[in-house]
C-alpha cells in the first residue's frame, strides 16, 4: 500500500502537485536540496516528509533526512547553487518498530504495516485481555476485558443517552455500548482518551454481532498520536 504526498502532514494538494508536476517536467529529484530548488518546499514540509519516510528513495533514513531538512531548506532558488556548506549526518542507530509506527502515525495518521496494539499485546495476553478475534468466537454471557485505540465515539439522538465506541486492535474492531450511568462515573477517561482496555458483559444478537457491555473504563497508554471520530 502507497500513500499520497498529499496525505503527509503539512503538505496538503497544492504542495503534493507542485512536487509531482516538477518531477514531471523536470526529472527525478536527486537529493534534498534539489527538491528544495525546484518545489520550493519549507523546512517543516521537508521534515514532514522525512518523519514520513518519503526520501527511503533517495538512500536516506528518517533521521538522516530530518537532520538534512534544515540546510536543506535555506538552499532556495534565490541563492547560487551549491553556495551553501553541507553537513555529513552523523552515523544514526536504526529506529524501532515501535519509533517507526510512532513516525508513520504523526506524518500520516495511519500505518500500512504495523499497530500500536501488536506492541502491547503481550502484557494485555497476561492480563487475560481478549483480542477482536477472541470477542468474536468467545462465549456470550460473560464478563471480559477488551482493549484497542478508539476510533469512534457515537451517541445518537434515539439512543436514550448511551454512547456506542469502537475499539480497534491489530485484528479488527469491537462494539462497546457505554450505558448513561457507566459514561456519567468513568467520563473524563472514557471521553478523552485515545486508547482504552474495556470490562463488559459480551452478548450476540440473533444475527450474530457481538457487543460488549461496558462497565469499567480503564486508560491504555500507548504513547502514540491518534484521534478518534467522535459525536458526528
Amino acid at each position: 500500500m502507497r500513500l499520497g504526498l498529499a496525505a503527509v502532514k503539512g503538505i496538503g494538494e497544492a504542495v503534493a502537485d507542485r512536487i509531482v508536476a516538477e518531477r514531471e517536467s523536470g526529472g527525478a529529484y536527486r537529493d534534498l536540496r534539489d527538491l528544495v530548488r525546484r518545489a520550493g518546499v519549507t523546512q517543516a514540509q521537508l521534515e514532514a516528509l522525512a518523519t514520513a519516510g518519503a526520501f527511503e528513495c533517495l538512500g536516506l533514513s528518517r533521521r538522516e533526512a530530518i537532520w538534512l531538512a534544515g540546510s536543506a531548506a535555506q538552499d532556495r532558488a534565490e541563492f547560487l547553487p551549491d553556495s551553501l556548506a553541507f553537513v555529513q549526518p552523523p552515523l544514526f542507530t536504526d529506529p524501532t518498530s515501535y519509533e517507526r509506527l510512532a513516525s508513520d502515525l504523526w506524518a500520516t495518521g495511519i500505518s500500512t504495516d504495523d499497530h500500536p496494539m501488536t506492541h502491547y499485546r503481550a502484557g494485555l495476553d497476561a492480563r487475560g485481555v481478549l483480542t477482536s478475534n477472541e470477542v468474536r468466537t468467545h462465549e456470550e454471557g460473560r464478563r471480559v476485558e477488551v482493549a484497542g485505540l478508539v476510533t469512534h465515539r457515537q451517541r445518537p439522538a434515539t439512543a436514550s443517552g448511551i454512547t456506542f465506541i469502537n475499539l480497534e486492535d491489530e485484528h479488527g474492531l469491537v462494539n462497546v455500548i457505554c450505558s448513561v450511568g457507566v459514561w456519567n462515573r468513568y467520563r473524563r477517561v472514557v471521553r478523552d482518551a485515545p486508547a482504552l482496555i474495556v470490562r463488559g458483559m459480551l452478548e450476540r444478537s440473533v444475527e450474530g454481532v457481538t457487543n460488549l457491555l461496558a462497565d469499567r473504563f480503564e486508560d491504555l497508554r500507548v504513547g502514540v498520536g491518534h484521534r478518534s471520530r467522535d459525536f458526528r
